[in-house]
């Protein structure tokens, strides 16, 4: 979830939209005295929470089948809210304590500026009364949004660190992982599939069909590429791309031409499929058997897939420490 606070939200605002939700939210009943949180030094208030939730609260009515489920969900996202908030205190707190008695860190003030400049473009039209008047509805000075935007930069800048520091995944660990899930990388027959549909207009006949359809035929045997058969004679929708349907499953296709396609070899053609909406040719460019893929061939993928669970496992584990070891009281 973003922290970020948008334009969008002061849309909402000017809509009327903040104060009948702030009625029916239900925050008031769960934290009576204005308060759900402190971290730190930082109080979290309801209207810290109403800010982060007040854009995703129409997605939720959409989803909810009824009341109950709909308060439910918006508890739940509360929740989450909540310790979302907490825990860009604790890591911007991590991020400028003292380590090996050097300086606190901070972020230089040309990348505040910058950032805030990228702001006014963005979502002011490089309107400086705009922006001003989106400070003051939310009753914020340029002060206190500077900082915001420099927590804000600090916060996505250590989830980044957090990231490369588990972006490097060894050989061994991606072989492991192919031999115990092989079953995950099994592929069906398919096949790289173009094809030329020569529809029924105009009243055209079986006889019509076919014999267009085997003029084409005895072109393609004479030397023409298919692709550019398909160009000239198809009438289907991919016509202009040579008839290419992209890679298909054989469980993606009607019998009618699941049979003939998968008996081709790569670089065959189908005889004349004769169907009530027309006639086709069927081209087989590239195949692929059944079976396992190779390593080779999912080793990206098995790469990029422990490289996130790798980045999850260690931000949890990088949070459960921050929360240990920092200071919060839930109201």
């Amino acid at each position: 979830m973003t922290l970020r606070r948008s334009l969008s939200l002061l849309a909402f605002a000017s809509a009327g939209l903040t104060s009948a939700f702030a009625q029916n939210d239900g925050l008031n009943m769960r934290f009576a005295n204005g308060i759900a949180a402190i971290a730190e030094e930082k109080v979290i208030t309801v209207d810290d929470i109403r800010r982060e939730i007040a854009p995703l609260v129409a997605q939720i009515q959409r989803d909810a089948r009824n009341e109950k489920e709909f308060n439910e969900k918006l508890e739940s996202l509360q929740d989450s809210v909540i310790q979302d908030l907490i825990d860009k205190v604790l890591i911007i707190k991590e991020f400028r304590k003292e380590k090996d008695g050097k300086e606190v860190r901070n972020i230089p003030r040309s990348f505040i500026d910058n950032r805030i400049a990228d702001i006014l473009s963005e979502q002011f039209d490089n309107d400086r009364s705009k922006f001003l008047a989106y400070l003051r509805s939310k009753g914020s000075t340029l002060r206190e949004y500077r900082k915001e935007v420099e927590e804000d930069i600090i916060f996505h800048y250590m989830q980044q660190q957090q990231r490369k520091s588990q972006s490097v995944v060894s050989p061994v660990r991606i072989e492991t992982f192919y031999r115990e899930n092989k079953d995950r990388f099994f592929q069906e027959d398919s096949v790289h599939l173009r094809l030329i549909q020569l529809s029924r207009v105009d009243g055209a006949t079986d006889t019509e069909l076919m014999t267009k359809a085997d003029a084409i035929l005895a072109k393609f045997h004479g030397g023409a590429k298919f692709e550019e058969l398909a160009q000239e004679y198809s009438q289907d929708s991919r016509r202009a791309r040579g008839g290419d349907w992209g890679w298909v499953k054989r469980s993606d296709l009607k019998d009618d031409f699941k049979t003939p396609l998968f008996a081709l070899k790569p670089g065959e053609v189908t005889a004349p499929v004769l169907l009530p909406e027309g006639c086709f040719l069927l081209f087989a460019e590239e195949r692929k058997y059944a079976g396992n893929q190779a390593i080779d061939e999912v080793r990206d993928q098995i790469e990029r897939l422990l490289v996130t669970q790798m980045a999850r496992t260690s931000q949890e584990r990088w949070l459960e420490r921050l929360r240990r070891n920092g200071y919060v009281k839930h109201y």
